[in-house]
């Protein structure tokens, strides 16, 4: 009876096949092997697409002449640093007695990539039977339930052939537009920054993230800040103070005024200093309303002793309960975003904390765009939920869950749902590898406790806010106040955000008590303080339209328009996944929902390749990403070449093109013939183009922005723009990737 071999994507990896299948046999250099069984491993990719002059010397030379590079057929060629391990595999795929081979690389596109370049290189013989083991944990259950119900290989073809597009399309467009630009516009670059040479480095999916940045960046020095000044009383209830917003509303004297900055606000102080006037002028309200007072309240009086003397009436209060259902469950984006939030790191940090806690069997598959959970995980989620008792932070609410039995209805909710999971489903504990917890840096242990708490959090109810929303006049002028009290807390006991930074996702923040205001954004601290005392929680519940208040002050508060923030890693990498928000046109937009630039797996290693090629700045401490002088000199370059690089539209519908090969909606001829087109039709146009010169003012425009920059060392300091050194990296290693 022959042998089953079994081929994972690292040795770790491996070394978790054979706990899982009891292999306890001889380790060998680069395999384990017992009696039944081999298991091996590859170390990472083995092997890679060739350069171009291993089909022929002369594209060794860059050279306009020799562009556009279009293979008909694609050469590949062993890593030469991993060269030993992929001849120990490749001898082991075609030993005789291995009659089996199961793979069982990381489940996903580029783990299908990973493993059939080293069967083509190997030339195993068709004969032998290939099973793809899939799975989304490393737990020995999901191992074994994932060798026990593999597929044969030939029902993962599609996804093979979107794998094997994705790499020709990166390489071609690498190639091509890298060679083609350094070409024709390096020197143009070398000239202004004064280096002996420039490679450009373009990319389907990295131009388009450095275009999203420089245009981000040039929106903010574009901006220009426009000053408002609003009205803000201080009324006393109870003896207890709370502030209120003037608007213009109907019946205003300022209603519809030319003088207002939206309907809250003036454009110039004078105008607020002219209503307050107004106010402090305004009678005294009719007597025949004294009679209504809060209880508590003093004596009906003129008011006159009381601050201003001036008396406002309550003539609406609205109040209602406001549910705030938990979080739907992390994917790879939306964890890697509230990491960079919470703990400063970036996002190819957090996308390897993750990727260890998977392979310690902590968590589940990391490289995943799902936020939900499949029907058949949910049948047996009492196992994850149960393992969490080992956990100290979280032990007592993974008790709750078990003996409130929560989790049995979880099927029926929104956090399961089989139709929004295509390879994975969302990051969760497994309840498993506790063995591993004490190996863990502080980080990491930080990263799992997110994780844990996201995922116990769905089992919990919605919290639960009052909220009032109080409208005063004084004369014919309205002013307004909104309050948001927690009832209940439900859910955010066990998320437990008090502690992590303030955030502003669906669910994810705690609110104790807040002043929702007017859009303003400038929360009035005596709100903010006093909505933690009971008793002004208390007042607020008693209040009932017709009540009368003294006015304590009128103040005028100073506030200016924000700029459009910075990108931050995080949140660079949330628009990277939905790179369709950013399309104007809607039928576009929906045809690629869901697809956005590049993978989970791939959008933490563009970013940090830009990062690297000194395109993008970023700064450490805060995970802002700002352009370099260099990265803004490119983005001109494009713009004037190849401008729909610079465009989400073109790169999420190639990555949608991907998908469709992947489900079989379409065939890679197909694919191929249109990524042909694009090339050649690109690199044609690029060569008619005489515009160099013309390049030349747009740097100089840059460049006179950085060099002002310059002279300001914190700036320098604080977002990088110091680096403009021109030379790039090797120009193999940027033309290719």
């Amino acid at each position: 009876m022959g042998k089953s071999l079994y081929i994972a994507e690292k040795p770790s990896v491996a070394q978790q096949f054979a706990t899982a299948l009891k292999i306890s046999g001889r380790r060998a250099d680069g395999y384990i092997e017992s009696d039944t069984a081999i298991v091996t491993w590859c170390v990472g990719h083995l092997v890679t697409m060739s350069y171009p002059e291993a089909y022929d010397p002369k594209f060794k030379r860059w050279s306009l002449e020799t562009l556009p590079f279009l293979p008909k057929d694609f050469k590949y060629e062993v890593i030469g640093g991993v060269a030993k391990q992929f001849q120990i595999v490749s001898g082991l795929l075609n030993r005789p007695d291995v009659e089996t081979i199961y793979i069982c690389t990381d489940s996903g596109r580029e783990g299908e990539y990973i493993y059939r370049l080293v069967d083509q290189m190997a030339g195993v013989s068709k004969e032998k039977k290939r099973k793809r083991v899939w799975i989304d944990s490393q737990t020995e259950e999901e191992i074994l339930r994932g060798i026990r119900e593999a597929k044969d290989w030939s029902e993962y073809d599609n996804l093979a052939s979107s794998a094997y597009l994705r790499a020709k399309e990166d390489y071609l467009m690498g190639i091509n537009f890298s060679r083609l630009l350094t070409l024709k516009y390096g020197p143009g670059i070398s000239s202004y920054l004064r280096t002996n040479r420039t490679v450009l480095s373009v990319g389907r999916v990295m131009t388009c993230v450095l275009g999203m940045v420089v245009r981000r960046e040039r929106e903010i020095r574009e901006f220009v800040k426009t000053p408002f000044y609003r009205v803000v009383g201080r009324f006393s209830s109870q003896g207890m103070e709370f502030d209120a917003e003037w608007r213009a509303v109907e019946g205003s004297k300022y209603f519809q005024s030319p003088y207002l900055y939206k309907e809250n606000g003036f454009k110039e102080r004078r105008h607020a200093e002219e209503l307050i006037h107004l106010l402090q002028g305004a009678p005294a309200t009719d007597s025949a309303d004294l009679h209504i007072q809060a209880q508590g309240d003093p004596a009906p009086s003129d008011g006159r002793e009381n601050g201003t003397g001036i008396q406002a009436r309550l003539v609406k209060i609205e109040k209602k309960k406001e549910t705030k259902n938990p979080p739907l469950l992390y994917n790879l984006a939306e964890l890697q975003n509230d990491c960079s939030k919470m703990f400063k790191i970036s996002p190819d940090e957090t996308l390897k904390i993750v990727q260890e806690l998977y392979e310690k069997k902590l968590v589940t598959y990391p490289r995943t765009d799902a936020r939900v959970l499949s029907t058949a995980v949910a049948k047996e989620i009492h196992r994850n939920i149960g393992g969490l008792r080992n956990f100290a932070p979280v032990k007592e609410f993974a008790s709750q869950v078990l003996d409130a039995g929560n989790y049995k209805s979880i099927a029926k909710t929104r956090y399961v749902n089989d139709k929004q999971i295509t390879d994975h489903y969302a990051i969760v504990p497994t309840g498993q590898g506790f063995g591993a917890i004490r190996s863990l840096s502080p980080l990491a242990m930080k990263v799992y406790e997110v994780i844990a708490r996201r995922f116990l959090s769905v089992f919990y109810p919605p919290a639960v806010y009052q909220k009032y929303a109080l409208e005063l006049v004084i004369g014919a002028e309205h002013f307004f106040a909104n309050f948001k009290v927690l009832t209940e807390a439900g859910y955010l006991n066990v998320a437990d955000v008090s502690r992590m930074k303030k955030r502003t996702d669906d669910g994810s923040s705690r609110e104790t008590a807040s002043q929702e205001g007017s859009g303003s954004g400038d929360e009035s601290e005596v709100n903010q303080k006093d909505m933690e005392n009971p008793a002004f929680v208390a007042m607020l519940a008693s209040l009932k339209k017709g009540m009368q208040f003294p006015v304590k002050g009128l103040a005028i508060r100073e506030g200016e328009t924000s700029p459009p923030k910075r990108y931050s890693s995080g949140s660079m990498i949330l628009a990277m996944e939905n790179a369709g928000q950013l399309i104007e046109d809607e039928e576009l937009r929906a045809q690629i929902r869901g697809s956005g630039i590049g993978t989970s797996a791939t959008r933490a290693e563009i970013l940090k390749k830009l990062v690297n090629i000194e395109y993008l700045a970023l700064n450490g401490k805060t995970q802002i990403i700002t352009p370099t002088l260099l990265g803004e000199l490119v983005f001109e370059v494009v713009h004037a070449s190849i401008r729909q690089l610079l465009n989400p539209e073109l790169t999420a519908s190639w990555e949608k093109g991907l998908t469709y090969v992947a489900e079989g909606t379409i065939t890679s001829d197909e694919y191929m013939e249109k990524l042909a087109r694009f090339v050649a039709g690109r690199t044609y146009g690029v060569l008619q183009l005489q515009n160099s010169w013309q390049l030349r003012g747009n740097f100089e425009a840059v460049g006179a922005i950085y060099q002002k920059d310059q002279k300001a060392k914190s700036r320098a300091d604080r977002d990088g723009t110091g680096r403009t050194g021109g030379t790039a990296k090797s120009k193999k290693k940027e033309e290719k990737e």
